[in-house]
């Protein structure tokens, strides 16, 4: 049934004849049918600028009579209000300011003799927002006055002259509707994908992120400027990127990337964005412990489909922070390919950030279209932890003086990478890599699970022409400067897996007209996909001779034994080789760095992969240790928002290689949309303050769309 809201009288006076409001129909089923918001709230009503809704009017005694008396609505949005006139004339209602008129039907008749239907519209500009509603009936004399209720507002990608109007219903499926989504991680030479959960049909999510605009540093020092100022997207999307962080407001997470997580969850355990936005909320607007980029990210885009603002969770794989704004990073190694922790620069092996789309008149229509806004806290921008939003364009043409962020944001994408190589505090070498950063850039595809290369978006080709407004120069190294007389390349033979040896490919190709006796160095070292690496666990050293304009292939194993104890918890392994000449001291490196497959946890659904609203059903949840050792206190975690009710555990001390671990655990959704049910298995790290393989590991996620009961 649609919900009634008893309205209450707001003025004083006089009994003013026999035409009293007795109730206000929201018309919530229909209204929420027809602008696209359905689930997004059990509690309010909830439209889109710019399109008409209903509400009907129903009255004690006898109905209004619009000869004689004025029919008023007002609309509040904290001190702001705007009196609408409801016209009796049939006239197509203006989408460019507030405007409301009678609906008497195609018959011309009302539903009921003591009751008015009315559309509203908002304009297309409206800002987005809880919008309170009054009714007022008035003679020329009196006026009576009734608080009507509240209803939401959001931006509308359906209609053409909203700014975050996109044209292909295809698009806003996915990256509006869609509560579910995937975030790929790992390395570029071995991507791994999963799923999370946006949740915006789960419950509170909407309210949350509606208080998350209320309680901005913008709201809270001016709130009619920042209401005003909410019919932007541009403005919308900046303050939305700072308050997911906590750094300098009452955002939603902490942000934390290594130590502890004892006093909070680990970022790795999230599955999806309603149970950090809720948790948000009951705890005051106290920040949620922990988060990473791509907690960050899934969070923000979260919050963006909510408000109607189209968005998609990106992944860059090597990512650049430029410390320093000068387009390059630069990496330090020993002479043996042991890389050193000595420079402000960093490399990623991924970031996640968010592209939103909308139109930017600020800047004009060449940069409308995505704009990447990253959450996650790195640099300041105008003073507060926010970047963006930044047209992709700009990154593209090199347009590095548009707002907001784009240098830095470029630098992410196309900065140029100088590798020192360091002896005895000298540089005895040098190579620079204009092809490192920015490798691969992933986002989810329309309608599937496979990843969509965005790359060249952000990438000039070589045909394209320089754009006329580009101030700032880029300058990279020729290709053809200073050729060295050896060369080197280093390759990973297929995508390694846990418990399987790593295949490791060196070519040296001499192309002196002399023959060379050589030093190959070769180096390995664990690291996350966020920091420098680690120590040393594997090197290799040899002497080796090629002939005038030879090759040579050198191909060496890593076996498992040696890096099981060692990995850190992402699985990435920097590999690095040194090439000398003993005559010349000429030295060539190659880097290359590969994250090693986990082995899956299986998820087994009773009856398919399809689930039906509040009916139970089993979930069948197993690893088999693949390792060539046993597994010390292993627990298999199984817990998903939704779907259980907390964590299910199942506990083995000693899980020998190919023994297997096995939970079962009944499962019911209890709201609709898609739920993800998520397994880790952890087990106790031998020596302490280091990370191991499998202090928490992801297996397979097993994602359900809920059918609705019939």
């Amino acid at each position: 049934m649609d919900r009634l809201q008893q309205t209450t009288r707001n003025t004083g006076g006089r009994h003013l004849g026999r035409c009293q409001l007795k109730l206000v129909d929201f018309e919530v089923h229909e209204n929420h049918a027809l602008h696209e918001t359905r689930g997004l709230s059990e509690r309010h009503l909830v439209v889109r600028r710019g399109k008409p809704f209903k509400l009907t009017l129903l009255f004690r005694g006898r109905s209004w009579d619009p000869h004689s008396e004025r029919l008023l609505l007002q609309v509040c949005l904290g001190s702001l209000t705007e009196m609408i006139p409801v016209q009796t004339y049939d006239k197509r209602l203006n989408p460019h300011k507030w405007s409301a008129q009678v609906y008497t039907g195609p018959s011309g008749q009302t539903a009921h003799p003591e009751s008015v239907t009315v559309h509203i519209c908002s304009p297309v500009l409206s800002s987005v927002a809880a919008y309170n509603l009054l009714v007022h009936i008035g003679t020329r004399r009196r006026r009576r006055s009734y608080a009507a209720g509240s209803f939401v507002l959001l931006c509308n990608p359906w209609l053409k002259d909203d700014p975050v109007y996109m044209p292909s219903d295809g698009q806003i499926e996915e990256y509006v509707k869609s509560d579910y989504g995937l975030v790929f991680m790992g390395t570029n030479q071995n991507v791994h994908q999963r799923p999370w959960s946006f949740g915006q049909y789960e419950p509170g999510v909407l309210e949350a992120c509606l208080k998350l605009l209320e309680v901005s540093p913008q709201h809270l020092s001016d709130k009619n400027r920042d209401y005003t100022h909410r019919a932007d997207p541009v403005y919308i999307s900046r303050v939305i990127c700072a308050m997911v962080n906590c750094n300098d407001d009452l955002g939603i997470l902490l942000g934390k990337w290594q130590g502890s997580y004892e006093d909070g969850v680990r970022p790795t355990e999230w599955s999806g964005s309603a149970d950090i936005l809720r948790r948000w909320v009951s705890n005051n607007f106290s920040p949620v412990r922990y988060g990473q980029c791509w907690v960050f990210a899934s969070v923000l885009c979260t919050v963006m489909r909510v408000l109607g603002i189209p968005s998609r969770v990106v992944t860059v794989f090597n990512a650049a922070h430029d410390g320093n704004a000068s387009l390059t990073i630069e990496e330090f190694y020993s002479s043996t390919g042991e890389k050193l922790n000595i420079s402000k620069d960093s490399i990623w092996n991924f970031h996640v950030w968010v592209e939103c789309w909308m139109q930017r008149p600020d800047l004009g229509a060449r940069f409308d279209g995505w704009q990447v806004v990253d959450p996650t806290p790195q640099e300041k921008s105008a003073g507060i932890y926010c970047c963006g939003p930044c047209p992709v364009a700009a990154v593209q043409q090199r347009c590095l003086s548009a707002p907001f962020d784009t240098s830095f944001l470029f630098a992410s994408v196309n900065a140029e990478v100088i590798r020192f190589i360091v002896r005895n505090r000298l540089v005895v070498g040098r190579t620079v890599d204009t092809k490192c950063v920015g490798q691969l850039i992933y986002t989810k595809n329309i309608g599937s699970d496979t990843p969509e290369d965005l790359t060249l978006n952000y990438k000039r080709q070589k045909t394209q022409r320089v754009s006329p407004i580009e101030l700032e120069p880029f300058s990279a190294s020729s290709p053809g400067e200073d050729l060295p007389g050896l060369e080197v390349s280093l390759n990973i033979n297929g995508k390694p897996s846990v418990g399987e040896s790593v295949g490791v490919c060196v070519t040296v190709t001499n192309r002196s007209s002399r023959p060379r006796v050589l030093e190959e160095h070769v180096n390995a070292q664990v690291k996350d996909y966020n920091s420098s690496p680690q120590e040393s666990f594997w090197t290799l050293h040899q002497e080796v001779h090629i002939q005038p304009h030879g090759a040579l292939t050198l191909q060496h194993t890593l076996p498992s034994s040696e890096y099981e104890s060692a990995l850190a918890a992402d699985n990435i392994v920097s590999l690095a080789v040194v090439i000398k000449d003993v005559q010349t001291q000429e030295r060539v490196l190659e880097t290359q760095e590969f994250n090693i497959t986990s082995p899956q946890i299986t998820i087994e659904i009773e009856g398919g992969d399809s689930i039906r609203a509040k009916k139970e059903q089993t979930a069948r949840v197993s690893f088999t240790n693949t390792l060539t050792k046993a597994l010390n206190g292993a627990v298999l975690t199984v817990e998903g928002s939704g779907l259980l009710s907390g964590r299910h555990q199942a506990q083995l001390d000693h899980l020998k290689p190919g023994e297997k671990i096995e939970k079962t655990v009944s499962i019911k959704a209890t709201s609709p949309g898609t739920k993800v049910l998520m397994a880790s298995l952890g087990h106790v790290s031998l020596p302490v303050g280091r990370h191991f393989l499998f202090s928490r590991v992801f297996g397979v996620f097993q994602f359900v769309p809920v059918v609705p009961p019939s």
